[in-house]
């Protein structure tokens, strides 16, 4: 559609190595740099991927990066993160698979500030059955901040006039959010002190840094 087109073209991921997430039958990853690989939950999707000359695995997306040992210049997620049980975790590992000068394009469709018009059907997508988790463009651009990103876009890409695409964004039902990895990013020390006595959260801890 016009708007990956926009997105395709605006970030070159066509010469980038892209890691695909939720790759499904390979539509976007088949457009994606040499390098690419897609993920999934699907082996009959997998499987279809590979006769197309596609690289595709599955993978639970929450822990990429024990099943996936190389770097990529660009992380696509779109209509993703709504459906995972831990859009944070999934950001923090996120890091560990991404190149220093990478980016990550999250898509998700988004709760509009004017609640009235979830009653319109192109906004109900948001409430989907099998969503779990839900944003509305500030709090997706704030889960991105507190995974330790830095957010360099944030908007739905209707039209490729900027000004236009902000205003657009408003009454948007789905906002993409390009962002970079916050190198200087750590978790509050009243979040640390928080998790001290738990061993599950010192692996959050320790991924939230990607040096360490």
């Amino acid at each position: 559609n016009k708007t990956f087109a926009r997105l395709l073209d605006r970030f070159d991921l066509r010469n980038k190595k892209v890691l695909d997430i939720g790759s499904g039958w390979g539509e976007y990853l088949n457009l994606f740099g040499e390098g690419s690989l897609g993920i999934t939950g699907q082996d009959i999707e997998v499987s279809f991927c590979k006769e197309k000359g596609l690289r595709s695995i599955v993978c639970n997306a929450e822990y990429l990066d024990l099943y996936i040992q190389e770097m990529f210049d660009v992380i696509w997620a779109n209509n993703f993160l709504e459906h995972i049980l831990s859009p944070h975790q999934f950001l923090i590992r996120s890091k560990r698979v991404l190149t220093e000068d990478g980016v990550i394009i999250i898509g998700v469709p988004v709760v509009p500030k004017i609640i009235s018009l979830m009653r319109v059907k192109k906004f109900s997508g948001a409430l989907a059955d099998a969503h779990i988790s839900f944003f509305t463009k500030k709090t997706i651009e704030l889960t991105l901040q507190y995974a330790g990103y830095c957010v360099i876009e944030s908007r739905p890409f209707i039209f490729r006039n900027k000004i236009l695409d902000r205003l657009a964004a408003f009454f948007a039902p789905h906002v993409y959010v390009i962002a970079k990895i916050n190198t200087k990013f750590n978790y509050s020390k009243k979040k640390i002190a928080e998790w001290s006595n738990f061993k599950e959260y010192k692996e959050l801890i320790d991924y939230s840094d990607k040096g360490k």
